[in-house]
């Protein structure tokens, strides 16, 4: 749908004109977005499983239909992982459903390998880092930045088992002082 606004330039001798209101945009402004900087999935384990130490932002190698399935909320990334090979970084098991109007005659495979768009110094960085003993780079989540799919990573130290159980320990206490408080705010009413 075309925004209008009127102008006080005078064209053609006529003192106002109608004219559409992206034209008064300057480049690389947008008039809204509604998927810009909206997460379109997220790795929920990912948190209850690693200690996140460092993440990065990265693009990604796709098809059109696959940026179509993912700005439509069709991508999983639950068991999805990454890794490094010949100074390229490559995501495995990350699946993004076909996109229902596009490309019948040739579809691809959702659980591809794709590749990811970070710099070298980054790449030679997560490279060292996840040679150590514990360490994997985890896809965290996907979401839109600039009309862009992007993929945060994130450098993660696996945990121990009583580091997960020592974790809901803190969420369980967390909740009950919440809890507590907001009991204590109704009665003070």
């Amino acid at each position: 749908m075309i925004q209008w606004t009127s102008g006080e330039i005078a064209i053609g001798g006529l003192p106002e004109v109608l004219f559409p209101l992206s034209l008064l945009m300057t480049r690389g402004e947008t008039m809204g977005k509604k998927s810009d900087g909206k997460v379109l999935a997220q790795n929920k384990k990912a948190s209850h499983d690693y200690f996140i130490e460092d993440t990065y932002e990265a693009g990604m190698v796709l098809t059109g239909t696959e940026i179509k399935s993912i700005r439509n909320g069709r991508a999983n990334i639950g068991d999805a992982f990454a890794t490094i090979r010949n100074g390229e970084i490559h995501i495995h098991n990350m699946h993004i459903s076909p996109f229902e109007q596009g490309n019948r005659n040739n579809p691809t495979d959702p659980t591809r390998t794709r590749k990811l768009l970070l710099h070298k110094e980054q790449i030679r960085k997560l490279l060292g880092l996840s040679k150590q003993d514990g360490y994997a780079i985890v896809p965290l989540k996907i979401y839109i930045r600039n009309g862009y799919a992007k993929l945060l990573l994130g450098l993660g130290k696996g945990k121990r088992q009583y580091d997960k159980r020592a974790d809901a320990a803190k969420k369980d206490a967390q909740r009950d002082i919440q809890r507590a408080l907001r009991e204590k705010q109704k009665i003070a009413r």
